[in-house]
Parts: structure tokens; C-alpha cells; sequence
């Protein structure tokens, strides 16, 4: 007989929501051809939510918009440092003094002895900066809007129900929280105050590990698909992993199943990732017999069994950069880093697993029609879209931030 735990908070009640970033996600879908950056007026014609901006900058072509990026570069000096995800437009990348994904890019800034870091990514790479950073630096995000759709299915309140209804369900068994990197700074906080950690796509297995040493169970958050493949690859059965519904009464399970886990996943994913399907892995092979499949462990663990080889970012641009020339890679991560990629390595056959081209939807609302307003803004003496942390929500992150960095 199941057992159940009398919970009867708002959480039990709530109806089923999809953040707007996910919903906004397939307003960005493309062809190949369309991708190049257009003026920002013809692209707000995209009917999603754009940060309002100067009506100057909207009709201004991408090489107007270069010229007034690189005055303002030249004026600002080494007062200035850029940071670019991989996932960002090449019309914005190109001016980017540092690329890397987003625990690169974070060191990258805390380590940086510029007055400006402009944070050309998304909202919680920039949270992230700000808490590792020092407090004389002023960190930028070009465009407000440029959020995370799998951070936002992790919204605090909803995490702080979860959390309390665990501790009442486990009652004294030990529960450690774990947060992927792509967390807002409430999320990374919680982990501090509980003991618990921050890790990356590349550590992750690591991470999970040093958990281990403190406690017999992990809740994972927000990522399901990265927190299940690094479950599978440490061997710990399928059975062990249970999924946190934050809209269903104790998130879906009995007691007896959260006794027998060892990880609680959030029920959160990535829109980029969880497009690739084994479908298009076996087109890939069809296709191209000798093909070696790559994918981010944010797609689905069908995706990543089927694959040969997962990993973060950072570990595909070194494999394909490392790959023997005339070999064939079929990528499943986001698409704007993966034409990159084959533009950079054209003695190989690099494409991108998925045929229907879909950007990261908040990624690309970093126009470099934003770039260039936040530059100029700084010339003026302007701050604009600068990210700020409270002094207590900065203090847990950094603690949760830095536990990761003993690992």
C-alpha cells in the first residue's frame, strides 16, 4: 500500500503552465538562409517579446551596426570585455573578446580586470558573473529578455514547495540539492544554504559523486535529461531516479518511491535539445554510414544511448576541432554553434542532426542592435541592463559556486 504525506499547500493546486520562453521557442525556427542577422526592425516582426530599444538602432543594417560597436570598443579600451557563448549569432560572436560556454565565460569575468563585462548570453550566465565578479565591476546583458526557458521552469517558489515537501516526506533522510549551471541565482542559493552545489554538463558526474560522499540522495535541478544521463553513465538504475512534478500532489510519487531513490529529477529540459530524436540519428547514419553522432547530454537519454559519443559544449568543439580531416559529424546542440563549427572545420562534414533549423529563442534576442545601444550607452556614461544580485541570494550562490570549484 502506498503511502501519502498530507501536503496541503497552493502547490497542490496550481494548473499546468509552460514558461513563455518555451512557448516563444518555434517563433525562431528558420531556413538555413534566413539566419544571417537582418535589421532589428525586420526581426521584431517575430511576434515575441523584443526589449524595447532607441528607434534609431532599428533600421540600421549589421554593418552600421558593427561600425558603431567597434568606436565604441575603441573608446571604452580595456575598460570593456566582451564575452560570447557559443550559441550566440556570428554577428554578435565576432565581437566577442572571450567565446566559451557559460562556466568559461563566468571565470572568464571574475578573473577580468575590466570595469564592463557586456555578457553576450542569456540572463543566469550573467547572474552568474555578477556573483562571482568583484563589486567594482559592472555586469551587462545587451538585451533583458535574453532569459533561459529551462531556468524558467525552475521558478523559487515552486523549488522552495518542492524542497519543504521533500524534508516532510523524508523526513530524516538526508537529501542533498545539486543545480545544473542554467539556474537563476535564487535556485544556486538554495543549494548554499542546504549544502549542496552548483556543476556544469562537463562535471556533472563528478559533481554527482561528491554528493554522494555527503548524502545518500540528490535533488536535481532543473534539468531532467542531464541529470538522468549522468545518473545512467554512474550506473545507478532507472528504478533509483524518480521525476519531481511541481504540478502534481507530492510531484507525482508515493513516499515509498522517493525512500527508493537516489535521484529526484526536476521536471525541466532545454527546447534546443530535446528536438533530436534517434529519427534523425538514424537519417544521420543513412545518410553517411561512416557519420560519428555527437549530442549534448540535454537531449534525451534514447538521444544520448543512440549517439557515440555526449558532452558539453566545450568537449564538441574539441572533438570536432581534434577530428581527422574527411571525417563526417552529425551535432545535436544548438544550430548557430554547430554552422560555426563546420565553417571553422572545412576539410570535415560537420551539420547539425535536426534538418529544421531552431536557434536558442533567447540566445537570439542578443541582437547587435543591443550590443551597440549598451556600448553607446556606456560611452555616454549610461548603464544600461546592468545585473545585479542581492547581497544575500549572491552570498549562497557563491557558496554553492564555489563548492563546485573543490570538485
Amino acid at each position: 500500500m502506498k503511502q501519502i504525506v498530507d501536503l496541503t499547500s497552493r502547490r497542490n493546486f496550481k494548473k499546468t503552465t509552460l514558461p513563455l520562453t518555451e512557448i516563444e521557442h518555434v517563433a525562431f525556427c528558420k531556413t538555413e538562409d534566413e539566419l544571417p542577422a537582418q535589421p532589428l526592425i525586420d526581426e521584431l516582426k517575430v511576434n515575441i517579446k523584443w526589449q524595447e530599444i532607441p528607434v534609431e538602432y532599428l533600421r540600421l543594417t549589421v554593418k552600421e551596426l558593427d561600425s558603431r560597436i567597434d568606436r565604441a570598443r575603441l573608446s571604452l579600451g580595456d575598460r570593456l570585455m566582451i564575452l560570447g557563448h557559443h550559441y550566440q549569432r556570428d554577428e554578435v560572436i565576432k565581437h566577442a573578446d572571450v567565446r566559451g560556454d557559460s562556466y568559461l565565460l563566468s571565470k572568464t569575468a571574475a578573473n577580468s580586470k575590466a570595469d564592463y563585462i557586456v555578457f553576450c548570453g542569456v540572463h543566469f550566465m550573467a547572474e552568474t558573473a555578477r556573483v562571482l565578479g568583484s563589486e567594482n565591476q559592472t555586469i551587462i546583458l545587451p538585451n533583458i529578455t535574453a532569459g533561459c526557458s529551462m531556468a524558467d521552469m525552475a521558478p523559487i517558489d515552486d523549488v522552495l514547495d518542492a524542497w519543504d515537501d521533500l524534508t516532510k516526506i523524508l523526513k530524516d533522510q538526508s537529501i542533498i540539492p545539486v543545480t545544473y549551471m542554467n539556474s537563476a541565482a535564487e535556485i544556486k542559493a538554495l543549494c548554499g544554504r542546504n549544502g549542496g552545489i552548483v556543476c556544469t554538463s562537463s562535471n556533472a558526474q563528478n559533481v554527482f559523486k561528491w554528493a554522494f560522499t555527503k548524502s545518500k540522495r540528490i535533488l536535481f535541478l532543473p534539468d531532467q535529461h542531464l541529470g538522468r544521463n549522468t545518473g545512467l553513465k554512474m550506473g545507478i538504475p532507472e528504478e533509483n531516479m524518480v521525476l519531481w512534478n511541481p504540478f502534481k500532489r507530492m510531484g507525482g510519487n508515493s513516499v515509498e518511491e522517493y525512500n527508493k531513490a537516489k535521484v529526484i529529477l526536476w521536471r525541466g529540459h532545454c527546447s534546443v535539445h530535446t528536438r533530436f530524436t534517434v529519427g534523425h540519428i538514424e537519417m544521420a547514419r543513412h545518410r553517411f554510414p561512416d557519420v560519428k553522432v555527437i549530442v549534448h547530454p540535454e537531449c534525451t537519454k534514447e538521444v544520448v544511448a543512440a549517439s557515440d559519443i555526449n558532452g558539453s559544449t566545450e568537449v564538441i568543439r574539441k572533438k570536432i576541432e581534434q577530428a581527422p580531416s574527411g571525417t563526417s559529424w552529425a551535432i545535436g546542440t544548438e544550430i548557430s554553434f554547430v554552422n560555426r563549427l563546420a565553417k571553422e572545420n572545412p576539410s570535415k562534414n560537420v551539420f547539425c542532426l535536426d534538418p529544421v533549423v531552431c536557434p536558442c529563442s533567447t540566445m537570439y534576442r542578443i541582437h547587435p542592435a543591443y550590443l551597440a545601444w549598451v556600448l553607446d550607452a556606456l560611452i555616454a556614461g549610461v548603464v544600461v541592463n546592468e545585473i545585479k544580485v542581492e547581497p544575500e541570494i549572491a552570498e549562497y550562490s557563491r557558496i554553492a559556486l564555489e563548492a563546485m570549484l573543490t570538485v
